[in-house]
């Protein structure tokens, strides 16, 4: 049983590291459902629990979401193709981006690390936010969304392909984003 207050120390967790608008992980955007489970196959013991949705009366079922709820990962299908990995601030795997670590961290100090980050970058207008403030890169795909651990906010980063730049806050469902 999780403990929601507990947040797993670093060393416990999977370290991955994320190749921009590519990979994040094990994980590959443009995977199916069936690509993402063999890839984490290894890692975790888990299977993959989807959430389906039938367009129309006559097509098939899709599956629009995947979910890892005890190894800590949230994943969007578009298409049935993997289109966002959402990591869990609590449990996930440990993401680092030029050796920082994104996940389960104080957001102000991954939103310093951002800008700190943008300013050394050409064009200097990398950084994005989205509704309430949320910080976002668009050279690495990442949105810095938060997760409420018990009585503080903790990061909880979202990985996008470069297509969702385009429209970021409409890219997934509306539950996918937090409502810290």
């Amino acid at each position: 049983m999780v403990n929601w207050w507990d947040v797993v120390p670093d060393h416990e967790r999977q370290q991955w590291s994320m190749d921009p608008f590519v990979a994040v992980g094990p994980l590959c955007f443009g995977m199916t459902p069936d690509e993402v489970s063999m890839a984490l196959s290894g890692t975790s013991m888990e299977r993959q629990q989807h959430t389906l949705h039938q367009p129309d009366l006559d097509a098939a079922s899709m599956v629009v979401k995947g979910r890892y709820s005890d190894f800590g990962l949230c994943l969007h299908y578009r298409e049935e193709r993997l289109a966002a990995v959402v990591v869990d601030a609590q449990r996930g795997p440990q993401v680092l981006v030029d050796e920082t670590p994104l996940v389960g961290r104080v957001p102000s100090t991954i939103e310093q690390w951002m800008i700190h980050r943008a300013e050394a970058h050409e064009p200097h207008d990398e950084l994005v936010y989205m509704d309430a403030g949320v910080p976002g890169s668009e050279s690495l795909g990442i949105v810095i969304d938060v997760q409420r651990v018990g009585d503080r906010p903790l990061t909880r980063p979202v990985f996008v392909p470069p297509e969702a730049m385009d429209d970021l806050s409409h890219w997934l469902p509306r539950d996918a984003w937090s409502r810290c």
